[in-house]
């Protein structure tokens, strides 16, 4: 006897919905051009091999049963998936890419990776976009070890073999507290001394491997440690912590009073953000990275990329 992954083909799934649609074998079989014994004979098999009865043969219709109307909706579903399938192998034929990933570092604004994810998956493309959230190491970390095709965020780029960038534009750091906390009100500028006896948040680097990069800590300073710079703004708004924060995104709360910016004696920070991308062993780019390397020599779309922080 067959097994159910024997005859349960696109060929007689196909079949199937014919027998649900015409309502009997013998209107089947004709709309087929089959012999109406070869198409019973089939529908047995099928019975046999998945030990149910599909169809229910006391009257002249062909009613199907609960287990055969199960079949029939599972089998148009999964007509549908391998029409699906066929069409995106045609077209990943034409250049595009199966999957593009892209690593987002959390001083990227979302919203607008969220509204290129929009305009990209409004061309209908056989390409499936996947985002990956990472911080600072990880970032670059995500495209050299070939979990993403191109990285968006990352600093201080070091010069890697098949890697390719591009500046997205430079961040300023402001040291930054909340109206009520301590430091709020101290004499500036702040000596390492001061700070250093307060709580600093810090962001977790994302990089699998090694220690990461740690940035603006002091010796023997309390950390208090968050996933993403969004958290880290947050907790510095609920005066958990001091220490800097992109001025990009601090900006509105320090033009609301919601955060007080304080000078110290370290000069302020000031960081070149990059794009880079992936070359790979051919020099033909694929047709998704073709599309957002096009957006990205936007300077309006770079700079809504590293400033437009005010959500979707």
């Amino acid at each position: 006897m067959q097994t159910a992954r024997q005859v349960l083909t696109p060929d007689a799934l196909s079949m199937l919905q014919t027998i649900g649609r015409t309502g009997s074998f013998a209107a089947a079989a004709r709309d087929l051009g089959m012999v109406p014994s070869a198409l019973t004979y089939r529908v047995r098999q099928m019975e046999d091999a998945l030990d149910v009865l599909l169809f229910d043969r006391s009257s002249r219709q062909a009613k199907p049963t609960q287990a055969g109307l199960e079949l029939l909706r599972e089998g148009e579903r999964l007509l549908e998936d391998l029409d699906a399938v066929a069409n995106r192998v045609k077209r990943v034929a034409t250049g595009w890419e199966p999957q593009f990933t892209i690593a987002v570092d959390s001083i990227i604004a979302k919203a607008t990776v969220m509204e290129l994810c929009d305009s990209f998956l409004a061309l209908n493309p056989p390409t499936r976009i996947r985002l990956r959230d990472e911080t600072l190491s990880g970032t670059l970390e995500a495209l050299t070890s070939g979990q993403a095709d191109l990285a968006l965020g990352v600093a201080d780029l070091v010069q890697t073999s098949g890697l390719q960038s591009q500046p997205l534009g430079d961040v300023r750091f402001v040291y930054a507290v909340a109206p009520h906390h301590p430091l709020a009100q101290a004499t500036e500028p702040l000596t390492d001394e001061m700070v250093r006896a307060h709580r600093a948040v810090a962001v977790a680097d994302t990089i699998s491997r090694g220690r990461g990069v740690t940035i603006g800590l002091l010796g023997g300073q309390d950390v208090f440690t968050v996933a993403t710079m969004q958290d880290k703004l947050d907790a510095h708004l609920r005066g958990l912590g001091c220490g800097s924060v992109p001025e990009c995104m601090a900006g509105p709360f320090i033009d609301a009073g919601r955060l007080v910016v304080k000078t110290t004696q370290r000069p302020p920070r000031s960081v070149r953000v990059n794009y880079a991308w992936r070359t790979g062993n051919s020099t033909a780019q694929g047709k998704a990275l073709q599309w957002w390397l096009t957006q990205l020599k936007s300077p309006t779309t770079r700079t809504a990329l590293l400033e437009r922080h005010r959500g979707v």
